[in-house]
């Protein structure tokens, strides 16, 4: 393998940085590491790693590895585990370079894929460019809730239309540190890039089957990625709610009415029970989600006033400090 072009101390800002999130990457690191070292980028660039907290050795490792590594960035880790969303904004600010691309940690982002999509941003002059798998190699539960999700972005955000929506993306240095700046406790990338630029664009990737470990996104992290598109860049769900209440309050008079001719009409044993409980359960199911897609709002809106944190960087280590071969005198 070459050996890479790296950022060195004092240079000019680098073309590209990497941002790359970890969280229960101990099996990963060191085969990840070895990965990027073989990286034949063509400019300078930097390597910026965020531990979310991660529960196991997986810092250590890493630390350990780069000893002998050449790469050159930042090793930024979090006081607890935050989210993925949260570890790449953080991994935004502390990056310089003139592109930054991220992808996860457990090398189904190919990385050599990823200077594909930097090379198309540049190309095209896009502002962000996403990796769309060719083949996904997630579990059948994993894609469909992924599906749901993107259904969901793609209808309530300014996006163009079916825009694949992935954790493998590229974006223009200055978009990427203009969206760091968000401190809201519930981010949302994608919902945050769609409101700075129209030039965003996808390009077809390789999508490779996870050798080490398992993924962390269980079902509660896809329910909680699609509550933070529906409600954290959109009032479209309110509007929604608004309108079926106005058209269930139509269908509710009209119904009245009709049972009020009925009743006219009609004399002896009064009928019906079983439609009128059916409504009440209907109506009052309505209402709860109603009340309760409000309520998330509320509580959302309560959170982020009372300064709820998005992460805290609790160290922030150079990888030239790490490299042990690099910092010994000759």
């Amino acid at each position: 393998m070459g050996s890479p072009r790296l950022l060195a101390a004092g240079r000019m800002k680098p073309s590209l940085s990497l941002v790359i999130p970890l969280y229960r990457s101990r099996s990963s690191v060191a085969a990840l590491v070895s990965r990027l070292e073989g990286l034949e980028v063509g400019a300078d660039w930097e390597v910026i790693f965020v531990d979310d907290g991660s529960p196991d050795d997986t810092v250590a490792t890493l630390r350990q590895r780069l000893k002998t590594s050449p790469l050159k960035g930042l090793l930024v880790c979090h006081g607890r585990n935050y989210g993925e969303h949260n570890a790449v904004l953080t991994g935004y600010r502390h990056s310089s370079g003139d592109y930054v691309l991220n992808f996860d940690d457990d090398l189904q982002n190919p990385p050599e894929e990823g200077l594909r999509l930097w090379q198309e941003a540049r190309q095209r002059q896009l502002d962000v460019v996403y990796g769309d798998y060719r083949t996904k190699q997630h579990a059948g539960w994993r894609n469909l809730g992924s599906l749901v999700a993107n259904r969901t972005a793609n209808s309530l955000l300014d996006l163009p239309d079916r825009l694949y929506l992935s954790s493998f993306r590229c974006v223009s240095g200055p978009i990427a540190r203009k969206v760091a700046d968000y401190q809201g406790p519930y981010p949302y990338i994608d919902g945050l890039l769609s409101q700075y630029t129209r030039a965003i664009g996808s390009l077809k990737v390789q999508h490779d089957v996870r050798q080490e470990g398992e993924s962390g996104y269980n079902l509660r992290r896809l329910i909680r990625l699609w509550l933070n598109i529906f409600t954290s860049f959109s009032v479209m769900p309110l509007r929604i709610v608004s309108l079926l209440g106005i058209t269930l309050s139509v269908a509710g008079l009209a119904l009245v009415s009709f049972l009020l001719l009925t009743a006219q009409r009609h004399t002896g044993d009064v009928r019906g029970w079983l439609s009128v409980i059916s409504a009440i359960l209907l109506f009052g199911g309505i209402q709860s989600l109603i009340l309760g897609l409000i309520g998330e709002y509320v509580g959302r809106v309560l959170l982020t006033v009372s300064g709820k944190p998005q992460s805290y960087v609790r160290t922030i280590d150079t990888l030239e400090m790490l490299n042990v071969d690099a910092t010994t005198p000759r």
